[in-house]
Order: C-alpha cells, then sequence, then structure tokens
C-alpha cells in the first residue's frame, strides 16, 4: 500500500504579530501585540516574527516597534514559566537599510531581534513598489547589510517573493526564484523564506519549485514556507511543499496577513499603494491553527500545544472584531473517543430483537471476506 512521504518533524514558525497585524486598517494595542506573543510562545513556538523595523509613517501598525521588543524580552510572565531565550528566535523585518541599523542599535542595547529579513521580487515592479528601488541597487545593499547584522550577531534572511507570479507584472519564472534563492546564500543570508505572497501559487507548482530547491539547496533548515490564501489553496500547498520535503512553515491565527494598510483609525497612510483586489478581506495567509491541527492529525512532530493554540484563535476574533478563517476553531480537532451524547438510544434493543449480535455489522449467511476482485 503506498502512502504519502512527508517528513515526520516539523518546525512551525508563527508570524501573526507581524505579518498578520501589517494588513489590519486599526492599531492593534501594545497589550495585544505583547499578550499574543506571550501566549504564542507558552504554545511552544520556537520561530516568531514580532515586528518592523522600517519607518512607521508607511507602516503606523509598527510605531510601537521598540516598545514592543523591549517589553517582550522583559516579560516577566515568560520568566515565571522559566522561558530559556537561547532557544527562541524572534525575529523583525527591515526592508531597507535603516531599518537593518536600527536593528542592529536594539541588539546593542539588549533587546533586539535575533533573526532580521530583507526581501527580493523576482519581478522588479513588484519589489520595486516594495522597497522603492532596483534589484542591482537593492543586492548591493543587501550585502552590505548582512555584513554588518553579522558582525552585531543577527543572522539575516532572505526572503524571495513573487515566485509564482506577481499581483502587477503577472507570470513570473521558478527558475528565477532558485537563482534568487542561490544568489542570497552567495552574500550570506542565513535561511530562505520562499513567498507567495499573492497566493497565486498551485500546488503542483509548489511541489515542482520546491523539488527544484532542494535539488540545488537540499539542506533543509535552509527552506521557510510561507503561503498566502488569496485563492483558498493554503493547506493544499503546504501539503504539497511537505511531500517535497520543507519542514518549515509559518503562517498567522486566523489567516491574518497580506498587504499592508494603507489606512489605520481612519487616516491614509502610504503602506504600498492601493490594494491589488476590491476587497482587501480576500488576503490573508495560512492559518497557524488548521496548519497545526492538520500535522497533529498526520502524525507530525510540531511540539505545539495545539489546545491552547485554538484557545488563542477564538480570542484573536475578538481582538479583531471580526470572523477569521480558522475552521479548526469552530470544529476543533477529530474526537478520539466516543461521544456518548450524540448516541441515539434503543439500538442495543433493535439489535436483539432482529436477532443481531451486539457487534455484528453483515447479514447472517454473507462470507467472512468482501468476495470483490478488480478483473
Amino acid at each position: 500500500m503506498m502512502e504519502l512521504k512527508y517528513p515526520k518533524k516539523v518546525r512551525l514558525g508563527d508570524i501573526t504579530v507581524r505579518d498578520g497585524f501589517q494588513h489590519e486598517e486599526h492599531f492593534i494595542p501594545t497589550e495585544a501585540k505583547l499578550f499574543y506573543m506571550e501566549e504564542l510562545i507558552l504554545c511552544g513556538f520556537k520561530r516568531l516574527e514580532v515586528t518592523n523595523f522600517g519607518n512607521p509613517k508607511g507602516m503606523p501598525q509598527f510605531k510601537d516597534a521598540d516598545e514592543l521588543m523591549k517589553q517582550l524580552r522583559g516579560s516577566k510572565k515568560l520568566a515565571k514559566a522559566g522561558i530559556n531565550w537561547e532557544e527562541i528566535e524572534l525575529t523583525a523585518i527591515t526592508i531597507r537599510e535603516q531599518a537593518v541599523d536600527r536593528a542592529i542599535e536594539a541588539r546593542k542595547e539588549g533587546w533586539g531581534p535575533d533573526r532580521i529579513l530583507m526581501m527580493v521580487s523576482t519581478d522588479e515592479q513588484h519589489h520595486f513598489a516594495n522597497s522603492g528601488t532596483s534589484l542591482p541597487a537593492y543586492w548591493k545593499e543587501a550585502e552590505r547589510c548582512i555584513k554588518k547584522a553579522a558582525d552585531a550577531g543577527i543572522k539575516m534572511c532572505g526572503c524571495v517573493s513573487t515566485i509564482w507570479g506577481s499581483p502587477i507584472s503577472g507570470p513570473t519564472k521558478l527558475e528565477d526564484a532558485v537563482e534568487f534563492s542561490k544568489r542570497w546564500l552567495d552574500i550570506g543570508a542565513a535561511d530562505l523564506e520562499h513567498a507567495d505572497h499573492d497566493g497565486s501559487a498551485p500546488p503542483n507548482q509548489v511541489y515542482r519549485y520546491y523539488s527544484m530547491v532542494l535539488d540545488a539547496m537540499p539542506n533543509t533548515d535552509l527552506h521557510v514556507g510561507h503561503f498566502h490564501v488569496t485563492r483558498g489553496w493554503g493547506l493544499a500547498n503546504v501539503l504539497a511543499a511537505l511531500q517535497a520535503g520543507i519542514d518549515i512553515f509559518e503562517g498567522t491565527i486566523g489567516g491574518l496577513g497580506g498587504q499592508p494598510a494603507n489606512f489605520i483609525d481612519g487616516v491614509p497612510v502610504t503602506g504600498t499603494g492601493a490594494y491589488y483586489y476590491k476587497d482587501p478581506n480576500v488576503v490573508g495567509l495560512t492559518t497557524i491553527e488548521d496548519m497545526a491541527v492538520m500535522m497533529d492529525e498526520m502524525g507530525i512532530e510540531i511540539g505545539i500545544n495545539v489546545d491552547r493554540l485554538l484557545e488563542l484563535g477564538t480570542m484573536m476574533e475578538k481582538t479583531i472584531g471580526r470572523r477569521l478563517r480558522s475552521e479548526a476553531i469552530l470544529s476543533g480537532r477529530i474526537p478520539k473517543k466516543p461521544r456518548e451524547e450524540f448516541k441515539r438510544k434503543g439500538l442495543a434493543k433493535v439489535k436483539e430483537k432482529l436477532g443481531e449480535k451486539p457487534d455484528q455489522i453483515y447479514p447472517d449467511g454473507w462470507p467472512e471476506k468482501a468476495q470483490y476482485k478488480w478483473k
């Protein structure tokens, strides 16, 4: 009998407080951000994105970046729980050099991130919308930033976007994304985030791309799967990447996230310009609760307290103020024992009246095994 092949242990990262909240059009209080960061760590997450060190004029959701990082590092709640910070990796987004410098200063002061992220898109128009500069200029900037971040003890994640297509320029080539990934490693990136920021990746192309990636760069520690659900393919793409051999994934509570908001509390902001879709709520990431439940049911070791995570998903809907994408917070986990409250009374009497044994499931006289054979 054939079985699906996939890793038996997966590392899950949560990026709710950064990627998830960046699409929200109201400011999420720092206290709420801190609460979710603490709770996610207590759920068992070791890899988390905290904030964005970019200019808050363009992304006012992260105007509290410094304060949040300081409060998280000094959390009494986590200290009381015995959390070992050596086992936790906190990431901040640093698209441009000024943000990298800010992260380095924070690190020197003792509360900065362990890891930062810079991003290139294989579509230069998309890249320009996110960074404000050309690809050649950005590559040189990234090379410079990786070196000084390493000198400060900070790892750099190199992100590659528009792998499966661009919301601006349309189709892109997988081969370009593989080449971009190699270029990141050439200039010193510690790992790679392969991002479907637009939900443009059909599962067969996800499998093809990650197979190409692992053929060229076989160390799975280098590769992070990042999927959006704009077209509803999130978990299908996670499964395709699992089958290709990827064992690091990230997502958000409730599937929050997407293109940075261009309004915050009623005030227009630059963000990344006009939304790519008429309904901004169609965007979002793979739901971390559903991903965790699926992997747990598949027998994959994830190291996450799934029940506690589902409780967080319910809380998040109150924080955001609307129904989010998670199916698992409504349906729960697959039952592992009989649910007596749903059993209909009287079955035993019916079977007795019909002359059937209590455990009988086929009529008397039927053969012990089915006789069907494919001809």
